[in-house]
């Protein structure tokens, strides 16, 4: 997954467009998907302004003013060569009035119709297809959810993305809204469900019809010394790990996992080493592919709900 908005202001626009975008930036040959850049740009609250055109903003680096248009975002996904792009929506805070998110679900909507507009008269860029998918939003309004549903399912995509949810809601509201989601998205098409979340949250949702997620808790827990592994949750900076020299992982088959000990990354963070972070994060994203990799065997061997009680006993447990 690329950050639009960090892209687009460094290294920006014209590297990416001579490194013909980031696939080859990177030598990442499998699918990456960009954000619209909208989410960033709507949490520097006192940074920048929501018009109709679009949504005015000054870079955190240097005070700089921007414009970022559904068009725009167009061409610039388009620059780095996403194979999934965002549309630009406005993502609402909780708890907003009602009255608010309409309003915001209203100009989300007409803001994908000037995207899908914009979009489905430009060709192929650097000779690959790219998907250009919308967002439901309406916040913790189940009409106004419904409504925008309904309003981007006008669009034939094969992926929609529900927004504007794992900000700050109850669980259970959380879990109320996907499955509102997941039964009006045409299930011949990719659910995905954007900012979701714990290993839990991600096994509930699949179990409701959600195909992709994304979220920076197993990359951000894991610069502060939390591990998801196969056996449970790790603190690792606590002192019951100083003398641990057994693996981090022995249920992931990957060298990080099998190579380290515990008490050796442990003192990695004591010390303030970088690679500490490095190897924390292995770690987790490791454990996510594996958690999504075995919900996948389980769902072809019709076990998914027996096998999601089970295995949430085991990694849930505080170690």
């Amino acid at each position: 997954m690329g950050n639009t908005y960090h892209l687009y202001l460094r290294p920006g626009c014209e590297i990416m467009e001579k490194a013909e975008g980031l696939h080859k930036f990177m030598n990442w040959n499998k699918p990456i998907l960009t954000d619209s850049g909208g989410y960033q740009v709507f949490s520097l609250s006192e940074r920048r302004k929501i018009t109709e055109e679009g949504v005015i903003f000054y870079s955190h680096i240097d005070g700089s003013k921007h414009l970022f248009t559904p068009e725009s975002v167009v061409d610039i996904q388009r620059i780095l060569g996403s194979d999934i792009m965002m549309v630009l929506d406005e993502c609402p805070a909780y708890p907003s009035e009602k009255k608010y998110a309409k309003k915001s679900m209203d100009i989300t909507h007409r803001w994908l119709d000037r995207g899908m507009d914009y979009f489905k008269n430009l060709g192929d860029k650097y000779g690959h297809k790219q998907i250009y998918v919308p967002i439901a939003q309406g916040s913790m309004y189940e009409d106004l959810r419904k409504t925008s549903l309904e309003y981007i399912c006008r669009y034939q995509n094969p992926i929609y993305a529900i927004g504007g949810l794992s900000v700050g809601e109850p669980v259970e509201e959380l879990h109320r809204f996907v499955q509102i989601s997941t039964e009006i998205l045409p299930e011949q098409s990719a659910r995905y469900l954007m900012g979701v979340g714990t290993p839990e949250n991600i096994l509930d949702c699949i179990e409701k019809g959600i195909d992709m997620f994304d979220c920076v808790l197993p990359s951000r827990n894991a610069r502060h010394g939390v591990l998801y592994t196969t056996n449970g949750i790790i603190h690792i900076k606590n002192q019951k790990w100083k003398e641990d020299f057994s693996a981090i992982d022995t249920g992931l088959d990957n060298l990080t996992s099998q190579n380290h000990t515990k008490a050796y990354l442990r003192h990695l963070f004591m010390v303030k080493e970088l690679l500490a972070a490095q190897i924390a994060t292995l770690q987790n994203l490791s454990f996510y592919l594996w958690l999504v990799t075995e919900a996948r065997k389980q769902i072809l061997l019709d076990n998914y709900t027996s096998w999601k009680i089970n295995i949430l006993q085991t990694i849930n447990r505080k170690l």
